[in-house]
């Protein structure tokens, strides 16, 4: 006899601004989308604000979510509030004795306490090639917080934008990366190449110094449509004659051709047809069972030809 295991709530939550969303077990019928909530977390316990409403787990075998402990009351708004405040503190000091023992090039970004206050982690950026040793800087905040365990954690330049926030270079009140983004992609120069934007660095470069999020976001549009174009250079036909590809526009569907003696026009993909090396037409007017018929052909004498000369021979 089978006991069937009834279904589980599961809700989202976020524990910074824009940060990743986490799935907890929620018991609390009255939980919505907006509501702050007290969990428990690998990095200690944490206040966090439901992003995601509940949904039902038939299967609750299978997942291993921690649960919910309770709505957070005024008192622990109170006391995330008080936390802020301590943590604007922490990073005053951080810079202050930081000045003092000669840390050159070393940003302190942010301060997080655990909603209890047993750990603290202090989010900093070096710009040095060499790591600086902290250890002297950890012992001052050790004594100033002897009850929290201190964490020191190097984090990236775009972590850094993403922290700050401000007007983003393209002139969004708000950079995506403080908007919207909750993790960071992997960006190339090729996929500016790939959608002909400019390789000028102030066009290209965002506010963290590094190359622009935003060069992700149609990327795979523009490669996607460049593969039915023709290439630069590649000889084509149109309706006023026979030209080189000089320029592409993908989203367009077009081309812009450079055809002798008449000069540059731009062209839409139906009114182009490849030629092949000896400017030929690359596709054959041939229906497709004569070519297997013809080259069936072509085999058959090629073996009767073989077998004359090994009789001659």
């Amino acid at each position: 006899m089978t006991t069937q295991i009834d279904a589980i709530k599961v809700v989202g939550i976020r524990f910074s601004r824009v940060g990743k969303v986490y799935h907890f077990n929620s018991t609390i019928e009255d939980l919505k989308q907006g509501d702050h909530v007290v969990v428990e977390t690998s990095r200690g316990w944490q206040l966090g604000k439901v992003i995601q409403p509940m949904i039902d787990i038939k299967n609750p075998e299978e997942t291993n979510l921690k649960q919910i402990d309770r709505k957070a009351t005024p008192e622990d708004m109170k006391r995330r509030q008080d936390l802020l405040q301590k943590e604007a503190e922490v990073i005053a000091l951080c810079r202050e004795k930081s000045a003092e023992l000669k840390f050159e090039g070393t940003k302190f970004v942010e301060a997080e306490f655990s909603f209890d206050s047993s750990r603290l982690t202090i989010l900093l950026n070096q710009e040095a090639d060499e790591k600086l040793d902290m250890k002297p800087l950890r012992r001052i905040l050790q004594k100033s917080y002897p009850s929290t365990q201190i964490e020191l954690r190097q984090i990236g330049p775009r972590d850094v934008a993403k922290s700050l926030c401000g007007i983003g270079a393209c002139g969004l009140e708000k950079r995506c990366c403080c908007s919207f983004l909750t993790e960071f992609s992997s960006i190339s120069i090729r996929m500016a190449k790939e959608q002909g934007i400019s390789l000028t660095p102030s066009e290209i470069t965002g506010m963290c110094g590094r190359l622009r999020c935003c060069l992700i976001y149609e990327f795979e549009n523009y490669v996607e449509a460049r593969k039915e174009l023709p290439k630069k250079n590649q000889i084509i036909k149109t309706p006023q004659g026979e030209g080189k590809v000089i320029d592409a526009f993908p989203l367009k569907r077009s081309v812009l051709v450079e055809i002798p003696e008449t000069g540059i026009r731009e062209f839409k993909m139906d009114e182009l047809q490849s030629l092949d090396s000896n400017n030929q037409p690359v596709v054959s007017e041939t229906p497709p069972t004569e070519i297997i018929e013809h080259n069936k052909s072509v085999q058959v004498d090629k073996k009767k030809s073989r077998r004359k000369r090994r009789r001659r021979s």
